[in-house]
């Protein structure tokens, strides 16, 4: 595909705060802007700040080659790109959505002429071109797309392109974002057990994140286990060991008047895959009962 505008001129459809900050960033960075939301009043202060405001997505998609999507789901692109002429185009969708949908949508883009990228950002708009804090975003789908625009799409934030299938941008994303979920659901379970008690909150603090480093090690060795199916050899505490542990996490809550809410899916969990054959899964470590949450 040909792109006849100049390297550092872009699209942006979409001025919420992470669009408004991506918008910021590039406009920062010298790069000739377009921009069109579906609120204009929101395009205003980027119009004072050197970008083009488009009256329209298709009047915003035609000014440059490069046209970057970042929009409230999946079904505000298709509606913004409705009829929307995309033939030569580079199309990169920052919009939050499912694996499923970038795939489609990937698809939808190649049937209108258009090469497609998806992106999932790991980022709080506070974290756009700021690089010591860290964001990046995944990127999936076409790597000649990639490699072409990877200059503009490293301003904001680091770029981490993560394979042709679509989807994996989002897959990626949502995975790094439930293990985080998971993460708070344990840090909020125990906070919620010294509440009432003569122990800060700030005095629990450093302990747990010096405990919850420690316990890194688990995201290596799940990874070793699960590529290579041995969920026995090197285990220092079994499946059956944790299983009765867990009983003291449980006991203890019900002491404290706390809800075990948070925690019970992972014991049942573990529990379950004991359960299913106390002989073969006795001696594994808590890996294997990852394999019961595949449908």
């Amino acid at each position: 595909m040909t792109d006849n505008t100049p390297r550092n001129s872009l699209t942006l459809l979409g001025l919420g705060d992470m669009g408004t900050a991506l918008a910021r960033t590039w406009l920062a960075a010298g790069h000739r802007l377009t921009v069109w939301n579906r609120t204009a009043a929101k395009a205003g202060a980027l119009a004072a700040e050197g970008a083009t405001v488009a009256a329209s997505p298709a009047e915003a998609v035609a000014a440059n080659g490069l046209v970057v999507v970042c929009l409230l789901d999946d079904s505000s692109v298709g509606s913004a790109l409705d009829g929307v002429d995309l033939t030569g185009k580079d199309l990169v969708n920052l919009t939050t959505g499912t694996p499923a949908e970038g795939r489609a949508r990937a698809a939808w883009a190649e049937e209108r002429g258009a090469r497609f990228v998806d992106g999932g950002i790991m980022a709080t708009p506070s974290m756009i071109g700021a690089p010591e804090a860290g964001g990046y975003v995944f990127y999936s789908g076409s790597r000649a797309l990639f490699d072409t625009h990877r200059t503009t799409l490293e301003v904001p934030a680091g770029a981490r392109f993560v394979g042709e299938d679509a989807g994996h941008a989002a897959l990626h994303d949502v995975a790094l974002l439930s293990a985080m979920w998971g993460m708070f659901a344990g840090i909020s379970h125990a906070y919620a057990l010294i509440e009432g008690e003569d122990i800060a909150p700030k005095d629990l603090a450093p302990l747990l994140s010096e405990w919850l480093g420690a316990m890194g090690f688990f995201i290596g060795n799940a990874a070793e286990r699960l590529t290579s199916r041995d969920f026995t050899s090197g285990v220092v505490s079994n499946l059956a060991m944790q299983v009765t542990g867990t009983g003291t996490m449980l006991r203890t809550s019900e002491e404290q008047g706390v809800s075990t809410e948070l925690v019970s899916p992972y014991v049942d969990l573990l529990r379950r895959r004991l359960a299913a054959d106390p002989a073969a899964h006795g001696g594994e470590d808590t890996t294997g009962a990852i394999l019961l949450l595949k449908r």
